[in-house]
């Protein structure tokens, strides 16, 4: 992948019509073969790591590998799994900095999902720890094999789940208070058997401010 990663998508993100969530979408921030340069490079650089997680009680391998980049300060916690943060590579800075342009938000840190196949997944869950303040914008870039992505709220009002397809190249952007009503996951499937790696982009926010 070129160092200037200057050949980006000209399309604007899209407001989904979800009440009572801030949800966007830019179904191709990148060009496929952009993607798949920036896959392949991702795939070999990050220290992938399947973390254990702390799950009613008990101790379970995630169904992933994870990575937690971003300033050295950027400490993260959720599920009793502590992150310290490893330091910024030259491609997720600049993976950073246009996401920070498309968005108009600033972000310290990424984590990074590696989904082997189907069966790799993540369950249901918000993005709502403290660190991450109340109104957390969570910017999540997807490369490779596209997967699933469902949204629900968590008051049973009879509202429908959200069913968003990610493809390879694509912006999805959380805000407001999308996290405090509502979950999402990514499920697994018995039809999928190629990988995708997923960076959500967050502002970690200073102890005590939160």
């Amino acid at each position: 992948m070129s160092d200037a990663l200057d050949l980006f998508g000209t399309s604007s993100l899209q407001a989904l019509t979800i009440p009572g969530a801030d949800v966007q979408w830019m179904p191709a921030l990148f060009t496929e073969a952009e993607a798949a340069a920036a896959f392949d490079a991702l795939s070999g650089s990050i220290e992938w790591r399947q973390e254990e997680i702390l799950i009613f009680g008990k101790r379970m391998a995630q169904p992933r590998l994870t990575a937690w980049y971003g300033d050295a300060d950027a400490h993260y916690r959720y599920s009793g799994l502590p992150l310290t943060p490893h330091p910024w590579t030259k491609l997720l800075l600049q993976l950073r900095h246009r996401v920070e342009n498309v968005t108009r938000a600033q972000y310290n840190s990424v984590l990074l999902n590696l989904y082997r196949d189907g069966n790799d997944s993540m369950g249901w869950h918000s993005d709502d720890e403290p660190e991450l303040g109340g109104e957390p914008v969570i910017a999540s870039l997807s490369f490779g094999q596209p997967r699933l992505f469902q949204l629900k709220p968590k008051k049973r009002d009879g509202s429908k789940t959200v069913r968003i397809e990610l493809a390879s190249g694509s912006l999805l952007v959380m805000r407001g208070q999308t996290q405090r009503n509502f979950l999402h996951a990514v499920p697994k499937s018995s039809r999928i058997h190629a990988p995708r790696i997923n960076l959500t982009f967050r502002m970690i926010v200073p102890s005590g401010t939160a």
